[in-house]
């Protein structure tokens, strides 16, 4: 990357650096995460986010850990429904290892080697019995032992450290009120500890780039809904599915997104989090993209986005004071804050008519019906102030109206006022669509 490369991107970043400031984070790591070379990293890339003010949870498995230390002993373990059967001569090797694990990871987190990222960053970490667990109990006749879900967790507990900027680490363990000691699944843990704490993320490591499709391709958002149904389908599989229903649970309990990211590529959950579409698979049940009205903080995002396309004659050049005094007749398109999509809707009730105009989509977000979602939103507009046709001037574009409906028209079917404005130098074509 060159240096004009670099500086691009770090100035880009700020806005999500301020965004992420003071949220909560529940990270997802399971055991091969941790027994992978690119591990380093992520520590580093960890304590960065610690550095930069987002408040961290870090959720962690043992499985391959585990399941090395039981071979050592000789004892077999097998698997049910993707959980561990836990029996009770097991469970001192389990909680050696998960002990284990939680003391080199926070023997990694407090580096600070003065040829390290992390020199100088003087993290805290802190672990504790945050999760009451209950027994997973018996399932199609066979008895998990001492294997658990969880019950509760103590956000006071989990909220005091955050708020003394520490990183808690939570391990896959949980303690019932008569003592009693259960293994938990660490997805789990994660989605449970990111609901109960309303988290503004939940960030779950993978070995694939994210979800994928049939194709092997990565999908780069879902909704719950469509998660829950590539796993029904099958598209989506084995552990892998595990992970997508423990985003999917976390999102409809209160997490604001969930993503799914690889835990070999280096910088992935930065990427992630400080640029505008990741890396990995983002799944979200709230409106992380949404077709509204625009507002009067709208105007400079509406203006950035024409502003290209007047200067290419594309659209006719509008002034913040014409948007301030028209913002009214705006719909807009915002993704993650960025204003991606507009249009704006003039009635001529006499005619009932309306035109559609300053219609615009970032080139980069062209795909993926965008501009079908504002042209629905104009036009039940449309309808509900009692319009029966709708026309627009094109240059361009006549083509996309074309296919969705719109008929080729002459410039004297104008509406009068429209007609009197109407600019032959453009020699705009005109295109009615009668709305049913």
């Amino acid at each position: 990357m060159s240096v004009s490369d670099w500086l691009h991107s770090f100035r880009h970043s700020s806005p999500y650096i301020n965004a992420h400031r003071g949220s909560t984070v529940v990270l997802v790591l399971g055991g091969e995460a941790l027994a992978s070379d690119n591990l380093l990293n992520i520590i580093h890339d960890i304590t960065l986010l610690s550095s930069l003010g987002i408040r961290l949870v870090v959720t962690f498995g043992a499985r391959p850990q585990i399941q090395q230390r039981l071979d050592q002993a000789g004892h077999d373990s097998r698997f049910e429904g993707g959980l561990r059967i836990t029996r009770e001569q097991d469970l001192p090797l389990i909680m050696e290892a998960v002990g284990g694990v939680r003391s080199w990871l926070e023997s990694r987190l407090s580096m600070g080697l003065v040829n390290s990222p992390m020199h100088g960053a003087k993290i805290r970490v802190s672990s504790g019995n945050f999760l009451a667990a209950r027994p997973v109990g018996v399932l199609d006749g066979v008895d998990f032992g001492y294997t658990g879900r969880v019950r509760r967790v103590d956000t006071v507990g989990i909220e005091r450290l955050l708020e003394l900027g520490h990183i808690v680490l939570v391990p896959p363990q949980g303690y019932s009120p008569t003592g009693d000691i259960f293994n938990l699944s660490y997805e789990d843990v994660g989605s449970q500890v990111a609901s109960a704490l309303k988290a503004d993320k939940l960030i779950v490591f993978t070995d694939d780039q994210g979800v994928l499709d049939e194709d092997g391709s990565l999908i780069r958002e879902l909704t719950v809904r469509q998660a829950l149904q590539k796993v029904s389908d099958h598209v989506v599989s084995g552990h892998d599915a595990d992970l997508l229903r423990a985003a999917c649970d976390a999102c409809t309990r209160g997490v604001r997104r969930a993503h799914i990211i690889s835990y070999l590529r280096d910088g992935a959950i930065l990427e992630e989090l400080f640029t505008r579409d990741g890396f990995g698979t983002l799944v979200s049940d709230d409106n992380y993209e949404q077709i509204r009205r625009a507002r009067v903080e709208d105007i400079g995002g509406i203006l950035e986005l024409i502003q290209p396309m007047e200067e290419q004659g594309i659209l006719v050049r509008r002034s913040r004071e014409m948007l301030e005094t028209e913002i009214d007749q705006f719909v807009v398109a915002e993704r993650d804050g960025m204003i991606i999509g507009c249009a704006a809707l003039y009635g001529y009730p006499d005619e009932q008519a309306g035109e559609l105009s300053c219609f615009a989509v970032n080139p980069d977000y062209r795909r993926g019906g965008r501009g079908d979602n504002i042209l629905a939103l104009v036009e039940r507009t449309a309808r509900a102030q009692g319009l029966a046709r709708l026309f627009v001037l094109t240059t361009q574009t006549e083509h996309w109206f074309r296919e969705r409906g719109f008929e080729p028209s002459s410039v004297q079917a104008l509406p009068g006022p429209k007609l009197a404005s109407y600019n032959t130098r453009r020699n705009s074509k005109v295109f009615v669509k009668t709305l049913s």
